[in-house]
C-alpha cells in the first residue's frame, strides 16, 4: 500500500478530530470570507516604506517600551529610535501613532489552520490578533508529504506565514497503517526514522507528537526518542501534546524533558495546563521540573499556553482507557473530568441542534444518566468538547512563568475562543486588567520567545534589519471578544498588521494583501 493511501487513512481519523474541533468543517459558515479571499486576489504587492512617528515601541525582548519613531523600507525595518532621530527617504509614508504600541507581529507557534487556510486565506480571525507567522503540524498530525504541502502555501499566497512540523502521528500511520495500536518494532522505528528525516530535509522545523491521540497514545519512549533524535540531527526541536495532562501530569513532564535530554534537542510542550481537579495547584511543580531541566541540567525547555480555563478536543478524550461502551470506564472519566456539568459538546453532527449544551443538559434532555447520554454520543459518531475543567489560579500561575509562552492552539474558524482571542486576551485581560504580567513580557511571550523556538533571528524583534513583520494596536483596547457560544468573533483593538512591510490589516478588515508564503527550516 502506497503512502499516500495510508495517509488519506491518517487524514481520515485526524479530519474526525478537527471536524469536532472547527464549525462549518464542510462548508457554509464564513462563505463570504472565501468569495472575498478569491476576489482580493491581484498582483503581487510591494513593500511600502514608511515612518511610524510617536509610537510606544515594545521591542519583543521583555525591555521597557519606548517612544519612538520606526522606518520600514524593502521589508525590513531601516531604523529606529527616539522622536525624530529617525530620517526618512522624501516620499516615504508617514504615520503617526501617538497613543499606539507598535510591536513585532505575533508567532503562533500552535495553530490549526493546517487546511482551513485554504478556504479562508485572508485568515481575518488570525490577523485582528496581530498573527504574521503561525507554525502547523502540531499534536503529532502534519501534512504529507511536507515539500507538497509548503508548495501549496506558496501557490495561495494567505495574509501570514505558514512554517509546519513534521507530525509523529503522520509517519507513525504511513508506517503502521490501521495497525497501530500496539508498540512498534525496531524495524517500524527505523522506517519512521526515515520518514522525519524526509520530512525535515523538505523544510520542517522539528516533530511533533500527539501522545493523548490515536496512533501517538500507542508509542513508547524509546520510539519517541529515535524520532527526536532524527530530527535532532537537522537543527529541529520536539514540540509534545504530552501523554497526560490530569492524574498522569508531571510523569508525563518528566517523559518529555527524558526525551529531550536523551535525544539531544529542545522540547516545547505545548498548551501547558492542570487538566482537571486531580491536578489543581499543581503548575508550580510543573514549572519546578522545567527550571531543574534549564538551569541545573542546562538543557532547553519551554512551554506554551493559551490564555483560557478551559481546553478543547475530541469526546474520546474523556476515557482514557478507550472503553467507550463500558460503563465504569465512562463513569470514571466523567468524575475526574469533574461531572458533565464541565463537559460542553460542539461538533455533533448527528443531532447539531444539542452543540453548546453541556453533558448533563443533553443527558436530562434525553432522560439519560450522564454516562448513558456519553456513549450514545460515542455510538453516534462522537462530538467535540470543551473541557471546563482547568483552575484559573494555574493558568496565572503558568502567564506568569518565564519559561511559558502564548500560543493559540486554534486557527481559522476554530470553535474555542482561543482561535480567535489568545494574543488579545493575553495583553488585555492578563496584562492591562489583572497586571499578571507586564506589557512587555506579554508581548514578549508572543514574538522573541516562539522566534527563538523556532531559531527565527530576523522575526520577533524590533531592530534595525530585522523582518518587518509588525502589529500596531491601542494598549486600552485591545482584547478579546470571542466566547466559548460564539469562538470566530473577531478581537479588538488591533488597528495595523505589516508582514513583510505589506499592510496586511487595516481599520477592522483585511486589505486584501496576500504576502504570506511557506517558512522552510533551512538546516
Amino acid at each position: 500500500m502506497s503512502d499516500r493511501t495510508k495517509y488519506r487513512r491518517h487524514r481520515v481519523r485526524t479530519l474526525r478530530l478537527l471536524a469536532a474541533l472547527t464549525p462549518g468543517i464542510a462548508g457554509g459558515a464564513g462563505a463570504p470570507e472565501r468569495v472575498a479571499a478569491q476576489a482580493a486576489m491581484g498582483a503581487a504587492e510591494e513593500p511600502a516604506t514608511v515612518l511610524f512617528t510617536n509610537a510606544t515601541l515594545v521591542d519583543g525582548t521583555g525591555a521597557p517600551g519606548y517612544v519612538g519613531d520606526l522606518l520600514i523600507e524593502g521589508g525590513r525595518i531601516a531604523a529606529l529610535g527616539a522622536p525624530g532621530s529617525v530620517e526618512a527617504p522624501p516620499d516615504a509614508e508617514r504615520r503617526d501613532l501617538t497613543g499606539l504600541v507598535l510591536a513585532p507581529g505575533f508567532i503562533d507557534i500552535h495553530n490549526h489552520s493546517t487546511t482551513r487556510l485554504f478556504d479562508f486565506p485572508l485568515a481575518a480571525t488570525q490577523l485582528a490578533q496581530g498573527i504574521t507567522t503561525i507554525v502547523v503540524g502540531a499534536d503529532g498530525s502534519s501534512p504529507w508529504p511536507i515539500s507538497d504541502y509548503l508548495g501549496r502555501i506558496d501557490e495561495l499566497r494567505p495574509t501570514v506565514d505558514v512554517a509546519t512540523l513534521v507530525g509523529h502521528g503522520t509517519v507513525r500511520s504511513l508506517v503502521m497503517d490501521e495497525d497501530f495500536r500496539r508498540t512498534a518494532t525496531d524495524a517500524e522505528i527505523a522506517d519512521m526514522t526515515v520518514r522525519v528525516e524526509r520530512g525535515m530535509t523538505e523544510g520542517a522545523f522539528g516533530l511533533s507528537s500527539g501522545l493523548e491521540y490515536d496512533p501517538g497514545f500507542y508509542s513508547s519512549t524509546g520510539e519517541l526518542i529515535a524520532l527526536a533524535r532524527a530530527a535532532a540531527g537537522h537543527g529541529g526541536f520536539y514540540m509534545t501534546h504530552m501523554r497526560d495532562e490530569e492524574e498522569g501530569l508531571l510523569e508525563a513532564v518528566d517523559e518529555a524533558i527524558r526525551i529531550g535530554r536523551e535525544a539531544g534537542l529542545p522540547v516545547q510542550m505545548s498548551h501547558i495546563k492542570a487538566g482537571n481537579a486531580s491536578v489543581w495547584g499543581r503548575a508550580p511543580d510543573v514549572l519546578e521540573r522545567i527550571r531543574r531541566a534549564n538551569e541545573e541540567e542546562e538543557l532547553d525547555v519551554t512551554a506554551d499556553q493559551y490564555p483560557y480555563a478551559a481546553w478543547q478536543s475530541g469526546l474520546a478524550i474523556v476515557v482514557r482507557s478507550r472503553m467507550f461502551s463500558n460503563p465504569d470506564s465512562v463513569a470514571k472519566g466523567i468524575a475526574a473530568a469533574g461531572g458533565g456539568n464541565r463537559l460542553q459538546i460542539v461538533a455533533f453532527w448527528s443531532e447539531p441542534e444539542l452543540n453548546g449544551l453541556r453533558l448533563d443538559e443533553i443527558a436530562r434532555r434525553r432522560g439519560m444518566t450522564d454516562v448513558e447520554a456519553y456513549m450514545w454520543i460515542m455510538e453516534n459518531g462522537g462530538s467535540g468538547l470543551i473541557g471546563h475543567t482547568m483552575n484559573e489560579e494555574d493558568v496565572d500561575t503558568f502567564m506568569a512563568s518565564e519559561w511559558v509562552m502564548t500560543a493559540s492552539d486554534g486557527g481559522v474558524r476554530s470553535a474555542h475562543p482561543r482561535g480567535a482571542g489568545t494574543f488579545p486576551r493575553v495583553l488585555g485581560h492578563y496584562a492591562r486588567e489583572r497586571g499578571i504580567l507586564t506589557l512587555e513580557r506579554a508581548v514578549q511571550r508572543g514574538t522573541s520567545m516562539p522566534a527563538r523556538r523556532l531559531g527565527l533571528d530576523d522575526r520577533g524583534v524590533l531592530r534595525a534589519g530585522a523582518r518587518a513583520d509588525l502589529v500596531i494596536f491601542d494598549p486600552e483596547r485591545v482584547v478579546d471578544r470571542s466566547t466559548f457560544d460564539n469562538g470566530t468573533r473577531q478581537a479588538e483593538g488591533v488597528e495595523s498588521v505589516w508582514l513583510g512591510g505589506i499592510e496586511t490589516w487595516s481599520a477592522g478588515e483585511p486589505t486584501g494583501a496576500r504576502p504570506g508564503r511557506a517558512i522552510r527550516h533551512a538546516r
